[in-house]
């Protein structure tokens, strides 16, 4: 089996070369678009000289046709190069993101930022260097959101995990679906708004709406008005053609069956027409303008979903959202609105001023807006929650694709419980060093001790993240993983708050107050907490933290403490303990520094703060000064 790697490079290579090849198509059409103009008005001139005035028609007609039918392919051309601009730049991402160069990448989910959530802002889950960072592939803003929610909420119940699992395992090997998908998204990124306006304009009825016998009335008198315009026009150009080119074509009478007064006057009352609430209308016309854009690659997002099928659950539900009574598909009804909301953008012309007093266009796309939205609108919002679905289980699948010696993770139930064999940090690549828990079953807290920067930190948001992770539904760094479901809480980064005079102790406290309410109100809880209580002296600290650790060891808790109080490691000898001690330590070769970040039973017997202290060049010695 080839590996991701080399299979994203291949797809790079592939992508690449039919980008110059659509290139090189599309400059070919460009220049046969200028020799058919120059040829096209050579042949003119020749047949005007000659006076084949029945020659010079034909090739005027010819050459209009020709020239738009090159507009349209150059169009297309023009389109899927920027298809396969976006498939090429997927797959570089994808390379980036192997090579552990995903620490780049633009959209790292800042806005989603939340201090004050239970464990996000302490597992670093949106942010730079962040899970959200290293993961995501959802471009609209719906899919966004998603995937936000998917990694900041518990999983209701382990049904919809293990569902979302075999979406996963069946979307993994699907690499073109996916990228499709993202490469769709890619082309609506930066160009959508929070679409909550679009849900509201779509759904919603309109006070405007005409009733059928005046929209009958609109259509029969701007057909009535259309036909006598067109045939004025006709009379005015034979005329001019008389006169200019010295002919003396005639037409036929039912030209002038109809006098010239005729259309003019019909003209005048449909601009009357028009001025009639001018400003609801085209207020709709804006909206519809203004998400043109979103609609059409939205439509595209659609149509490339409606080609797959599936067989988990899970996607088949959402499938299911995509398909009205009568099986019309969503990129289908999609279609039908997307080319309304196309002649709607291409108003702003000269030739929409002149054709809207004859055609009453205003009034026939407004109509056929309100059609649509009655017909299919209250559906569209879900559609387009299917796409934002799709997109984080796409997200989740590139994880199992790109790894595929991690583990589904087995959520179990009963008593809390984490159990891992060679866990190790998703985000950390190559530098990764994996250990293994079994919390929950003999015992209930992990109290680690340590040196500075020996890895407790890491070590508490490598299970923390890979918690999170196994609720989303993938697969986890480890070689095995089991947990119950679980609320996570954590107290690991403390701010002060200068602007509302909090201090990072009274920040703490805060935090743990959380923990503390969800501990009483019978949650199954996992805290994570380091250094508790760091910020005041160390009689209190290790006071609070003793009684802390006690309280929160009951009730069914699960706990992993980080401290430098070494006098904590004495809480595992009291009678009916629920704690145990483990330990992160260093060692020294050649007076330097080196830690193996290996997780081991005990309390630390080892130090590193007077050699870290040295080397910040603080004369240790000196503090025989004081004796």
């Amino acid at each position: 089996m080839i590996s991701p790697l080399k299979e994203y490079e291949k797809r790079k290579f592939k992508y690449n070369s039919l980008l110059k090849k659509e290139h090189k198509y599309k400059n070919n059409i460009s220049n046969l678009r200028l020799a058919v103009f120059i040829l096209g008005i050579i042949a003119l001139i020749i047949m005007y000289l000659l006076k084949k005035y029945f020659l010079f028609d034909s090739i005027l007609l010819d050459m209009l046709i020709l020239l738009f039918y090159l507009a349209y392919i150059q169009k297309n051309i023009t389109n899927k190069k920027k298809l396969l601009a976006a498939l090429y730049e997927v797959n570089e991402i994808s390379t980036k993101r192997l090579n552990g160069r995903w620490k780049i990448f633009n959209d790292n989910g800042e806005e989603f930022i939340d201090k004050h959530h239970k464990y996000s802002y302490d597992l670093d889950i949106f942010g730079n260097n962040s899970l959200f960072q290293w993961m995501n592939t959802a471009h609209t803003y719906v899919g966004r959101l998603k995937l936000k929610e998917i990694l900041t909420e518990k999983p209701q119940n382990e049904h919809n995990i293990y569902d979302r699992q075999s979406a996963i395992m069946e979307l993994g090997p699907k690499v073109y679906f996916r990228q499709r998908l993202e490469a769709e998204g890619k082309i609506i990124y930066n160009n959508e708004q929070d679409p909550k306006k679009l849900f509201s304009w779509i759904g919603a009825s309109e006070n405007c709406r005409l009733k059928k016998q005046v929209t009958w009335i609109l259509k029969i008198l701007s057909m009535v008005t259309a036909i006598t315009s067109l045939m004025l026009a006709i009379r005015v150009i034979n005329y001019l053609l008389n006169i200019f080119i010295d002919t003396d074509r005639s037409l036929p009478k039912i030209f002038y069956v109809i006098p010239y007064y005729v259309p003019i006057f019909l003209v005048s009352i449909q601009c009357i027409i028009l001025r009639i609430k001018r400003k609801d209308r085209l207020k709709n016309l804006v909206v519809a303008e203004k998400y043109n854009y979103n609609i059409k690659m939205y439509k595209g997002m659609l149509k490339h979903i409606e080609k797959y099928k599936f067989k988990s659950k899970y996607i088949l539900n959402l499938y299911k959202k995509l398909y009205n009574n009568d099986g019309l598909g969503a990129s289908k009804q999609l279609e039908a609105f997307s080319r309304i909301c196309g002649s709607i953008a291409n108003r702003r012309n000269m030739l929409y001023s002149i054709l809207n007093p004859i055609l009453l266009l205003d009034y026939h796309w407004n109509i056929s807006v309100e059609s649509w939205k009655i017909k299919s609108g209250k559906n569209f919002k879900k559609w387009i929650d299917v796409i934002g679905e799709l997109e984080v289980l796409s997200s989740i699948s590139t994880i199992k694709y790109n790894n595929p010696c991690w583990t589904m993770p087995k959520i179990i139930n009963g008593s809390s419980r984490i159990t891992a064999k060679t866990i190790g940090h998703p985000l950390l690549g190559e530098k990764r060093v994996c250990n293994s828990l079994n919390i929950g079953k003999s015992y209930s807290v992990m109290l680690i001790t340590g040196s500075n920067m020996s890895g407790k930190s890491t070590f508490m948001r490598t299970v923390g993240v890979n918690i999170i992770l196994a609720y989303t539904g993938a697969p986890v760094c480890a070689e095995q993983f089991c947990c119950t479901i679980i609320d996570l809480y954590t107290c690991m980064r403390i701010d002060d708050n200068l602007a509302q005079n909090i201090s990072s102790f009274y920040a703490e406290i805060l935090k743990i107050k959380n923990i503390v309410k969800a501990s009483k109100e019978r949650k199954n809880v996992l805290f994570l907490l380091d250094e508790i209580f760091k910020g005041t002296n160390s009689i209190d600290r290790h006071t609070g933290a003793m009684i802390l650790i006690s309280q929160l060891s009951r009730n069914g808790n699960l706990g992993i403490v980080s401290t430098h109080d070494l006098e904590l490691g004495k809480m595992a000898d009291y009678k009916n303990s629920k704690i145990k001690n483990y330990h992160f330590s260093e060692y020294y070769t050649e007076n330097k520094i080196y830690f193996d970040y290996k997780l081991k039973l005990g309390i630390s017997s080892t130090r590193n703060a007077v050699y870290l202290m040295k080397l910040a060049g603080i004369e240790i010695e000196a503090i025989n000064e004081f004796d």
